[in-house]
């Protein structure tokens, strides 16, 4: 990953882009990041990861949870589903 300086992005704003299609550019402000420029088909694959995660993470909390269960089949009967 390569980084240019918030100054050097105004200026490069075209080639950054460019770059960025083939791997992510950070942007960086007196030498600390500040932006990650990407292209949008890795956002795409970072957005869907997180979402898995979180799935995962509610999933745990649910199964960890004292809560009873609702069966699959009353959950759908009761959102008009069936």
């Amino acid at each position: 990953m390569s980084t240019l300086s918030i100054s050097e992005a105004r200026a490069e704003l075209s080639t950054i882009i460019a770059r960025a299609k083939k791997k992510p550019v950070t942007i960086s402000k007196h030498g600390k990041p500040i932006a990650v420029v990407i292209a949008p088909s890795l956002y795409e694959k970072f957005v869907e990861a997180m979402e898995e995660l979180e799935d995962i993470e509610a999933f745990d909390k649910a199964i960890s949870s004292d809560e009873p269960f609702i069966p699959w089949e009353q959950a759908k009967r009761d959102l008009g589903l069936l």
